[in-house]
């Protein structure tokens, strides 16, 4: 790789400006146990009980490990008394959030397709939803992202960095680095906003109109408990929908400001979305519940 920058790292600065929102912030990321513990049981959980060998709570099993790695290198951050981190640190970070974000919003989608399947054909949805189709959705979820995030890189590769080392950030997005660049982001920000364009309201879009007709079907359901039982096999994906996309919009779509207000909404978006993906999915199903208690009965 050549050496694209004549410095050689970069300062997060992040929040840590007051010693009380470092303490607070660190209090905050120390909750993170909390998603790990969450996660990791649901992968046990959806592992070793049989009930939810189906095609929903495998990809559920696929989110719950993607969630493990999207939160970034700040307890470190808040930690030590030189926030830095190197260029080639910061880019592969920018990768890894890109690679995490893309595949989490492509399973997402899925998720709305498999619960659409369910709903509007419940008596062929093993037959459709079968381990082949579920097995592909999923590698093809990954390669997108992979594909999204190698191509902003490459792109991303080729500005330089001059002088210039403070990013008012927690973490390396590519929106913070353009301000630190003394060559032309022109085709960069042109490649992320396709690729935003693209992949996340392309996704988007598709999980809009999933639960379009998803709402419809239900709607012309003549029993009030057909609906309600209708409506709860996908209430819980689309609690996490609207956190993840909620966010998200707020976090990217919002101007670059480096205000406290973005940056809180950027760590709603990094690491409170993923601590809740596991609540949501075992306190809001019944199925999830009743697998932890089976599997706390055989371990005790």
């Amino acid at each position: 790789m050549r050496n694209h920058s004549v410095i050689s790292e970069f300062i997060l600065l992040g929040l840590s400006a007051d010693p009380q929102i470092q303490a607070l912030l660190f209090v905050l990321f120390a909750i993170y146990l909390l998603t790990l513990m969450g996660n990791l049981m649901l992968l046990l959980v959806i592992g070793f009980d049989f009930h939810l060998h189906i095609p929903m709570y495998f990809f559920l099993g696929q989110l719950s490990f993607l969630d493990l790695c999207t939160v970034p290198k700040l307890l470190e951050n808040l930690l030590s008394e030189k926030k830095a981190i190197s260029v080639e640190g910061c880019l592969a970070q920018v990768f890894l959030l890109f690679a995490t974000g893309g595949t989490e919003s492509c399973l997402l989608s899925v998720m709305a397709y498999d619960r659409y399947i369910a709903i509007s054909s419940p008596l062929l949805y093993s037959q459709v939803m079968n381990r082949q189709l579920c097995v592909g959705l999923v590698w093809g979820s990954w390669g997108l992202a992979f594909l999204d995030a190698l191509i902003n890189i490459l792109v991303a590769l080729n500005l330089d960095f001059c002088e210039a080392q403070n990013i008012h950030h927690f973490c390396c997005e590519l929106p913070s680095l353009y301000p630190l660049s003394c060559s032309d982001v022109t085709v960069s920000f042109t490649a992320l906003l396709c690729s935003s364009v693209l992949h996340f309201f392309g996704n988007f879009l598709l999980v809009f109109f999933s639960y379009v007709r998803i709402l419809s079907i239900i709607l012309s359901i003549s029993s009030t408990t057909g609906r309600s039982k209708a409506f709860s096999t996908c209430s819980s994906h689309l609690t996490a929908v609207i956190f993840f996309y909620g966010s998200g919009f707020l976090s990217y779509l919002m101007p670059n400001s480096e205000s406290t207000q973005e940056l809180i909404f950027s760590l709603q978006y990094s690491v409170i979305t993923p601590m809740l993906n596991p609540l949501i999915y075992s306190l809001k199903n019944k199925e999830v519940k009743s697998a932890v208690k089976r599997m706390l009965r055989k371990c005790f």
